[in-house]
C-alpha cells in the first residue's frame, strides 16, 4: 500500500503520508516540544506522577544511589562489561565461546552499524517480517548504498532471494512494526534459506527477543542460529534505557562495534551498570503481565468504538485512518481537513494535554507508526489513572475534542505546533 484510505501518498521511508501541519521531521521536533511544554506544566503541579506513561516502553535509568559514584565512562565497563556480556548472552541464548556483544545509543544505532559494516553500495538487503520492515532498516539501508527489497513472509522472501543476484544481508524482525508474529517454522527456514546462499542474517529483534519466547514459546534469537541480533533495552519486559543490545558470532560483532565507535554510535560506557539491571530484571512472567494490562484495556476501548479497534495477538490499535474517520463523523464533516497521521498526532497531544496520558506516539522522531498504540501497559501505571475504564473513555473524550477541532484546521496546527506556529 502506497497511500492511505483518504488518497495521501506515503512520505519517503514512512509507512503513513505527511500533511501541511507536520511536514518533516523537522515539525515532529516542534511538536514534541510542544508537549513538553504540556508535561512541565503538569510535573510542576503534581509531580512526576501527574504524567502516564501509557506509550509500552520505558526510558528511565534503573540504577541505584550506590552505583552513582562509579557511573562513569572508565569505571563503570571495567566492573561491569563482563557482567553485562552474561547478562547478554543469557538474554539471546547465545554461548561466550561462540558470540560476542555490544552495547549501542539505540537500536537504530546498532541498525546502522550493522548495515555499515556488512553491506556494500550496490548490494540489495533483504528485509523480511510479517508486515514491512521498521523505518529505520529503511534508513539504514539507504545509507550504506544498498537497496530493499521488503517481503511479508515466507513464500515472498524466497522468491525475492532467488530473485536478487546480490543479496548482502537479510534483515529479519519476528515480531513486526503491526506486532503480527512470525511463526517459528518459518524463522528457521528464513535462516536456513539465507544461509544455503551464504547470506547473513541480522534480527530486528526489538521486541521479538522477550515477546517471541515469553508469548509464543519461540526459542531466544541466537538459537534460531542467526548471525546478528539486536533489541531495544526500552521495550516489553525490559526498563530502560533506552539504548540497543547486540549478539551474534563474535566476528562479525567485533567488526560491527569498532565501526559504531568510529561512528559515534555506541552507548557511553557509563551505563553499563544500568543495562545489566535492565537484563536480569527482565522475566517473563513480566511480558505475560503487560500484555494481560494491555488486554483489559483493550476490552474497554471496544466497548466504546466497537470494531474501530484492531487487535493482534500482542496489542490493539486505533489506525490513523479511522481515528480520522472517527471524528469527521462525530465532526459532521466529508471531506478531510487534515491527513491521518496528523489527526493521530492531534489526538495524542489531547490525550497530554487534558489527561497527562504519554502515547508511543512521542516516543519515536519521526514515529514508525501512526497509529494509536495500546501495547505492554504497566498495570502500576494503569491503576494510578484510574483503570481500563478510565483511559477508555479519555480516549473518547478526546476523540470528540478532535472532532469539534476539524472545522477548522489552524487549530489543530496550534494544538500541535503551539502559538508560535
Amino acid at each position: 500500500m502506497s497511500t492511505d484510505r483518504f488518497g495521501n501518498p506515503y512520505a519517503p521511508g514512512l509507512p503513513y503520508a505527511r500533511g501541511q501541519i507536520l511536514t518533516s521531521t523537522e515539525d515532529d521536533f516542534r511538536k514534541f516540544q510542544e508537549a513538553w511544554r504540556h508535561i512541565a506544566a503538569r510535573v510542576r503541579t503534581g509531580g512526576p506522577m501527574a504524567v502516564y506513561n501509557f506509550s509500552g516502553l520505558e526510558h528511565g535509568l534503573p540504577m541505584q544511589a550506590e552505583e552513582l559514584p562509579i557511573a562513569d565512562d572508565f569505571i563503570a565497563p571495567a566492573l561491569y562489561f563482563e557482567s553485562f556480556k552474561q547478562a547478554a548472552l543469557t538474554h539471546f541464548g547465545g554461548s561466550p565461546e561462540q558470540h560476542d556483544v555490544a552495547l549501542f545509543n539505540r537500536l537504530t544505532g546498532a541498525t546502522y552499524a550493522t548495515h555499515l559494516t556488512l553491506v556494500q553500495p550496490g548490494d540489495v538487503v533483504i528485509g523480511v517480517s510479517p508486515s514491512y520492515s521498521h523505518p529505520s532498516v529503511v534508513r539504514a539501508v539507504a545509507q550504506a548504498g544498498a537497496t530493499l527489497v521488503d517481503t511479508a513472509g515466507l513464500e515472498a522472501f524466497g522468491t525475492a532471494l532467488e530473485r536478487e543476484p546480490r543479496v548482502g544481508l537479510v534483515v529479519m524482525t519476528r515480531l513486526a512494526v503491526t506486532y503480527e508474529i512470525m511463526p517459528t517454522e518459518e524463522l528457521h527456514q528464513v535462516v536456513q534459506l539465507a544461509h544455503d546462499k551464504g547470506v547473513r542474517v541480522y534480527v530486528d529483534d526489538a521486541g521479538g527477543a522477550r515477546v517471541g519466547p515469553a508469548l509464543f514459546d519461540q526459542p531466544r534469537t541466537l538459537q534460531l542460529g542467526v548471525d546478528v541480533v539486536a533489541t531495544g533495552l526500552d521495550k516489553y519486559g525490559t526498563v530502560g534505557p533506552r539504548l540497543g543490545v547486540m549478539a551474534g558470532e563474535r566476528a562479525l560483532v567485533s567488526r560491527i562495534r569498532a565501526r559504531a565507535f568510529e561512528m559515534g554510535l555506541e552507548a557511553r560506557p557509563f551505563l553499563y551498570p544500568a543495562a545489566v539491571r535492565s537484563l536480569v530484571g527482565s522475566t517473563t512472567e513480566r511480558v505475560q503481565e503487560l500484555v494481560q494490562t494491555t488486554q483489559q484495556v483493550a476490552t474497554a476501548v471496544k466497548d466504546l468504538l466497537g470494531d474501530r479497534l484492531h487487535t493482534t495477538d500482542v496489542i490493539a490499535e486505533l489506525l490513523a485512518d479511522d481515528i480520522l474517520s472517527v471524528a469527521m463523523e462525530r465532526a459532521g464533516l466529508h471531506t478531510a481537513p487534515i491527513v491521518p497521521y496528523e489527526a493521530s498526532a492531534a489526538l495524542a497531544m489531547l490525550l497530554l494535554r487534558d489527561y497527562g496520558i504519554l502515547t508511543v506516539h512521542f516516543v519515536g522522531l519521526p514515529p514508525g507508526t501512526s497509529a494509536l498504540m495500546l501495547k505492554f501497559i504497566s498495570p502500576a501505571a494503569l491503576q494510578r489513572f484510574g483503570g481500563a475504564t478510565a483511559y477508555a473513555q479519555a480516549i473518547d473524550a478526546s476523540l470528540t475534542t478532535l472532532a469539534s477541532l476539524l472545522a477548522e484546521p489552524t487549530q489543530i496546527q496550534r494544538l500541535l505546533l503551539g502559538e508560535a506556529s
